[in-house]
């Protein structure tokens, strides 16, 4: 069910049989501009493919034009109630402006920067979250249709004026509700659609709640760009979403697997599967990697795995495809393991 439509940010691609874009924002003071550069060049370099930036008055338009003019990843401007910081941005350089036209006033102002943006040939961002319900749809239950109704008027008003270079948001901070809202619009429009949960909270509980409730839309080919919303550093989003994407499959890297351990665990399984996610960070290929505490488990139940080690009481076996091809001492045992996974990557 991604989306069909393409749209074009920057010289990032979004919908249609693209991968999934991963996007954070900054948190620093955009009149900042080494700072807000530094944490652009930061969550890039953490793997985040467009980065938004508040752009909150028209005092903040000559720091954008240089982040615009600095950044190497494309950056969408984030814009509330004036639609003239809106077309400001775009003419400084925005690769895409977020806007609510609910809250940029008057249809003739929505106009104005619609026109901007197709003479620039940028998209803009539109769509609803829990504490934007428009009042019309208050009371429309339940509520996940309030929210998908209030996005698709948004929708709306640029089709009206003939504006068709759009992607959806919708976000919640109940992920059944997202889940709910953002089905309803997959199924009604074909436009790219951008996910998250809405002020998911701090670290554990934005991962959690975000594994979930963005996990179920991934699985069920909902979301064309992906945001983590983790109160804090912002690279922290980036890391969740990229091991998210590439836990379930949509993003190429490793997959280190574990066992739980019990009695039975041989070698210490936490311990050498961090090291192993250390030695493999930078690997941008699938390849599944097992770290099993004992022969019960593996190479039997990861003998899916490219390549693994299980614990036994004297070292480790070390099995490739399923087939045990080495049996090391303790004292080795790390080695070469890593020398076997260094082998099945030799770009590194």
């Amino acid at each position: 069910m991604f989306s069909k439509k393409v749209v074009t940010v920057g010289n990032v691609k979004i919908g249609g049989d693209n991968p999934i874009v991963i996007q954070s924002m900054t948190n620093t003071d955009t009149l900042d501009f080494e700072s807000t550069l530094r944490q652009i060049i930061r969550l890039s370099n953490a793997g985040a493919e467009i980065v938004r930036v508040s752009v909150r008055t028209l005092d903040d338009i000559p720091s954008f034009k240089k982040l615009c003019e600095n950044s190497n990843v494309p950056l969408v401007a984030d814009i509330h109630f004036d639609y003239k910081v809106a077309i400001e941005a775009i003419k400084a350089g925005a690769s895409k402006v977020r806007i609510n036209p609910g809250n940029i006033g008057a249809e003739w102002k929505v106009k104005e920067v619609a026109k901007v943006a197709k003479e620039y040939g940028i998209p803009i961002r539109v769509g609803a979250n829990s504490g934007s319900i428009k009042k019309k749809y208050e009371n429309l239950v339940p509520r996940y249709r309030a929210l998908a109704e209030s996005a698709l008027e948004e929708v709306r008003i640029l089709e009206k004026i003939g504006f068709d270079d759009i992607v959806i948001s919708i976000k919640s901070t109940d992920a059944k509700e997202n889940f709910l809202a953002n089905k309803c619009l997959a199924e009604k429009v074909q436009y790219p659609i951008h996910i998250g949960i809405t002020e998911a909270g701090i670290y554990e509980d934005a991962v959690i709640l975000s594994s979930a409730g963005l996990g179920a839309l991934l699985l069920n080919y909902i979301g064309d760009t992906i945001r983590i919303s983790i109160a804090g550093d912002p690279e922290k989003e980036v890391g969740v979403a990229r091991k998210l994407l590439t836990l379930l499959g949509f993003k190429k890297g490793p997959r280190v697997i574990a066992c739980p351990t019990c009695a039975r665990t041989e070698i210490n399984v936490e311990e050498l599967a961090l090291k192993v996610k250390e030695w493999t960070k930078d690997i941008d290929k699938e390849i599944n990697i097992a770290v099993m505490g004992c022969v019960v488990n593996g190479p039997g139940e990861a003998k899916h795995a490219d390549i693994g080690i299980a614990g036994t009481k004297t070292g480790g076996a070390i099995f490739v495809n399923g087939e045990i091809v080495e049996s090391v001492s303790h004292e080795k045992l790390e080695e070469t393991f890593k020398r076997y996974i260094e082998k099945m990557n030799p770009a590194n």
